[in-house]
């Protein structure tokens, strides 16, 4: 069994992909913070038939999933950040683009946050744990909970609805 320690190791994965899923850092915080106490609570439980993270990472989904469900929160209406440490340009770059390929990438980014927000909650899920956390097909289904293909079809239709978003209009 794993020790709080080792499971608080996985802290800022956990609040990635809360971030990830909820949009915003102040509901992603609450998001991990559940996440984590759950699975504190649960650890004498974890039979180790999934990886620690993986079973973190069905904890989080799950919380993120009971929350949505509640007509108190609108996460999936809120504005999704791929950026896992907030503000624009905090994270450091080597090289600065010139102003108009910055206005492009600023532009670009905006555009992708947006044609993620409006996925389906069960889409975006399925798309972030794969594009943007790299689980493979099988972790998502540990920890969505749900069947292989439900998930090939939930990222089919993500991926499609993302192309259409991001497609060039003329």
């Amino acid at each position: 069994m794993p020790t709080p320690d080792e499971l608080l190791a996985h802290l800022d994965r956990v609040y990635t992909l809360a971030l990830r899923l909820a949009g915003n850092p102040a509901d992603a915080w609450d998001l991990a913070q559940d996440a984590m106490l759950k699975a504190l609570k649960g650890l004498p439980a974890f039979r180790g038939d999934a990886a620690l993270d993986t079973w973190l990472f069905r904890i989080t989904v799950n919380a993120w999933k009971n929350r949505n469900a509640s007509a108190s929160w609108r996460w999936w209406e809120r504005r999704v950040s791929l950026d896992p440490l907030g503000e624009e340009g905090s994270v450091p770059k080597l090289a600065e683009p010139g102003p108009e390929g910055a206005l492009e990438a600023d532009e670009s980014r905006r555009a992708l946050e947006a044609a993620l927000a409006a996925l389906a909650p069960e889409d975006r899920a399925a798309l972030v744990l794969r594009e943007l956390e790299n689980k493979s097909y099988q972790e998502i289904v540990e920890i969505l909970g749900i069947p292989m293909g439900t998930v090939k079809s939930r990222l089919h239709r993500a991926r499609l609805e993302l192309a259409r978003a991001l497609e060039p209009r003329s």
